[in-house]
């Protein structure tokens, strides 16, 4: 499966109510979130893990959201890294063993 991306002059897509959604939680936890918050969010709201996942990493592609190893080190999210983990078309939870550490906004 071939993800397309948007022109880099043109906005970029990605769901707008769930990185809404992702960012409110942010701010109520007060600290960046993990996959474990985005998983808890799937099973209340009955929303694709994927669905909140592909956001997530788009927001990060496109630096709005930054995502931290568990050292605390910022690490990229390449497009072929998302382009690789939707491979098998929905991305599971296993997908995400390379991004173990937080996700966050960018300041």
């Amino acid at each position: 499966m071939t993800v397309q991306f948007d022109n880099e002059d043109e906005m970029p897509r990605w769901d707008v109510a769930l990185a809404a959604l992702i960012t409110e939680k942010h701010q109520n936890k007060g600290r960046p979130l993990h996959n474990d918050d985005f998983l808890r969010l799937a099973e209340k709201y009955a929303i694709r893990f994927d669905d909140i996942m592909d956001t997530v990493l788009r927001l990060v592609i496109h630096g709005k959201w930054v995502y931290r190893d568990v050292d605390g080190h910022a690490r990229p999210v390449t497009r072929e890294a998302f382009e690789r983990m939707h491979k098998g078309g929905r991305l599971v939870r296993s997908d995400l063993k390379e991004y173990d550490g937080s996700w966050a906004p960018a300041d």
